[in-house]
């Protein structure tokens, strides 16, 4: 396919193009027809705050689903019989709005209205989680909200639905990011034409993912942050892989190859870099499925898929626009900037390359010390959820959960559910004096009555902590709480359970916590395996598995330091320090790993191919970074750029995702491949190419390199072939 194709899609230029838009604009035409809607559901089978879930919806289906606590504040007071007039008239409009089943009075529920009587509580109860809840009807609710909140009668709400709903639509981020790429790619190949090529590349790919997901996202549960997550993945990768590809091919013309030999030339190497790479990146987000979410398991595939079809359109599309433009890559230069040399003996990468080679260890030292320092934090680590105090207070979820910290303390924020569920009718005794007890735990601020479903097998308290949702003590409460009832109801015929949404992202951070160690170790096998087979070599996978995970590191020590402790917190609008989320590392893992493996790809392989042209490790080092650095360099800002860009979002698990994505590849592009790759692999010497006769005929054989085209060595050079140590 990587010597056919491409001479095909060059003579055939027109065909290959039209087949590409007779698949592209049906799909078009189906997602605006079919899509999906995105939701953002985290069931963890098996967890107890889901099987609490699923108990309540059986027993007590009027308290199965999710919350929305709606917050009053009248200008007179709650006693002012026009602020009481107001409330009355906001609950009959509630309870009539799509989804809802039930709204309390605040004149009626105990602990609804603060000491001061200035601010009151409106519990509004739906008949499904938030992630299964319609967009439209807690859309209906915020603009009720809006719409009743006049001066001297603020109304505001807060719950899992409502923060769903605020959400914002991909759009501005990706905007940015994509102007940000334009600039790089104008300042690296000097050309608008070569620029332009590449953006719309990547354009094609990414719509063409993006409509697949969308119109997926009607049969399967996708998060609500999908479409942010496939275009932070799908901008980067998609121009990544057709920079890579142009870039061979203009290297190609430039040695006075035909432009059909230098298409041909460009996807039998940089395409199987990029095929290669994209490999490493499928497989990483594709074991996501072994968080046991089915949600971010989706998310994984939707990656994937994403990544797959930038493949698809690097390696089959682009070899017919090259026909198209490849005259003029070279028209509409930018002033002062010159076109990428083919030499690969001048630049500064290659006199960078030679200058560590000369002192190889101190440099592996020092950049180690580095990345050891970066990652440091990660020690600190602690996994949880964010709540609405971390939303800009232009969210509506922002202003009600101040006005609950304000009237009843930041623990009303996040109220526990302890439901109990009765098999023995001796056990309701016990059940209906639990909230004198609760009301004995530390941290404990107010426990509710019990409210039995009509044959009483089944019973639910909430139970208000002092503390915020992210607050570790809320932890250590629940922790506590499911200790005590498990004791306490042990033989009794009631079974208790500890839920809501506090509990239900505590249990996430445990299973993931549990098995991260599994993701991990099967991530790391499989990439290993497919960088023996790609190189024949030992050292260079453990060498590319030991400094993807320094790069990962010192990218999560940047995210617990800046949303944890709030160092530099302020420059990206992050003004509340919190958990980081708990299913992120295991996300931001698999897609930094296979990231960080697309640079690995592409310079690994580049400087195996000058290996097995020259037989000289040092020489073969210095001219795969010469040649690839400008590359890897230009792919890397672009990288940086568009996902920095996202860290400006409004969401903190979105701008979670941006930081920790740009300080990963920032740091992979700059310590790893500019200092320790050269450091280590001159130390190495030919033992990078080693590998034991019988691991060798064991292994598949996947050649980064087309067997039997090496280029030819210039005058003076023998060709020569890689020798065991």
């Amino acid at each position: 396919m990587f010597e056919r194709w491409p001479r095909f899609a060059h003579r055939h230029a027109r065909l290959v193009v039209v087949g590409a838009v007779a698949v592209l604009v049906p799909l078009a035409v189906l997602w605006s027809l079919a899509a999906g809607e995105y939701g953002s559901s985290f069931s963890v089978p098996g967890s107890e705050a889901q099987q609490l879930f699923d108990a309540l919806r059986n027993r007590l289906p009027s308290n199965a689903g999710d919350q929305v606590t709606v917050v009053v504040k009248p200008a007179g007071g709650l006693d002012d019989p026009a602020a009481k007039a107001q409330v009355e008239t906001l609950r009959g409009k509630l309870v009539k709005l799509p989804e809802v089943v039930g709204v309390s009075s605040p004149y009626e529920a105990q602990g609804a209205i603060s000491k001061d009587g200035t601010i009151a509580r409106i519990i509004v109860q739906y008949d499904k989680q938030a992630s299964q809840v319609d967009k439209s009807a807690a859309t209906a609710l915020i603009d009720l909200a809006k719409k009743e909140s006049v001066p001297g009668f603020q109304v505001d709400a807060e719950g899992s639905v409502v923060r769903l709903a605020e959400r914002e639509p991909p759009g501005s981020s990706e905007l940015i990011g994509i102007s940000a790429a334009i600039i790089i790619l104008l300042l690296a190949f000097g050309s608008v034409v070569a620029m332009g090529l590449l953006i719309v590349t990547a354009l094609i790919g990414l719509s063409s993912g993006f409509f697949l997901v969308g119109l997926a996202s009607r049969f399967i549960n996708m998060p609500s942050f999908a479409p942010q997550f496939i275009a932070m993945i799908g901008i980067g990768v998609g121009i990544d892989y057709a920079l890579l590809v142009v870039s061979r091919y203009r290297e190609e013309v430039g040695r006075g190859s035909s432009r059909e030999d230098a298409t041909a030339r460009a996807i039998s190497t940089a395409g199987r870099s990029v095929f290669l790479a994209g490999g490493t990146v499928v497989i990483a987000l594709l074991g996501l499925w072994a968080s046991g979410i089915e949600a971010i398991g989706w998310l994984g595939t939707a990656g994937a898929v994403v990544v797959g079809i930038m493949v698809a359109v690097a390696v089959l599309i682009l070899p017919a626009l090259l026909q198209f433009v490849g005259p003029y890559l070279d028209r509409w230069r930018m002033p002062g900037v010159g076109a990428p040399s083919a030499d690969s003996t001048s630049g500064i990468a290659y006199r960078w390359s030679r200058l560590v080679q000369r002192y190889p260890l101190v440099c592996l030292v020092l950049s180690l010390g580095l990345l050891l320092l970066l990652a440091a934090p990660v020690l600190d680590l602690q996994l949880g959820t964010s709540d609405s105090g971390n939303n800009p207070t232009t969210f509506t979820s922002r202003r009600a959960y101040d006005l609950i910290t304000e009237g009843f303390g930041p623990g009303a924020n996040g109220p526990v559910l302890v439901g109990l569920i009765i098999d023995n009718p001796a056990a309701i005794g016990k059940v209906q004096a639990l909230p004198a007890s609760l009301s004995n735990f530390n941290n404990v601020q107010q426990v509710s009555a019990p409210r039995f479903n009509e044959d009483k097998s089944a019973a639910v308290i909430t139970v208000l902590p002092k503390s915020s949702p992210q607050d570790p003590t809320t932890v250590d409460l629940i922790h506590d709480l499911r200790d005590n009832l498990r004791a306490t109801f042990r033989d009794t015929g009631a079974t208790p359970l500890v839920g809501g949404s506090t509990a239900l992202f505590i249990d996430v951070g445990q299973q993931q916590s549990a098995r991260l160690p599994w993701f991990l170790a099967g991530v790391l096998a499989l990439s290993f395996l497919l960088l023996m087979a790609v190189f024949r070599s030992l050292l260079v996978p453990v060498k590319a598995v030991f400094m993807n995970l320094l790069s990962i590191g010192g990218s999560f020590g940047v995210l617990v330091a800046v949303f944890q402790w709030g160092s530099l917190a302020g420059v990206i609008g992050v003004d509340k320090k919190g958990p980081v989320e708990a299913f992120l590392p295991m996300l931001l893992f698999a897609v930094l790993f296979g990231l960080s493996m697309d640079y690995e790809v592409f310079l690994v392989s580049r400087i195996r191919e000058e290996y097995v042209d020259s037989g000289d490790n040092s020489e073969a080092v210095a001219r795969g970074l010469s040649v690839t650095s400008r590359v890897i360099t230009a792919a890397a800002a672009i990288m940086v750029a568009v996902f920095g860009a996202f860290a400006l979002s409004d969401q903190r698990v979105v701008k979670e995702f941006g930081v920790g994505l740009a300080c990963a590849i920032f740091i992979d592009a700059t310590v790893v491949r500019l200092v320790l790759v050269p450091s280590l692999m001159q130390l190495a010497g030919r033992w990078n190419w080693w590998m034991p006769g019988r691991l060798d005929r064991l292994v598949p054989r996947i050649g980064a390199e087309p067997a039997g085209s090496a280029r030819r060595a210039p005058a003076g050079r023998p060709e020569a072939k890689p020798e065991a140590p």
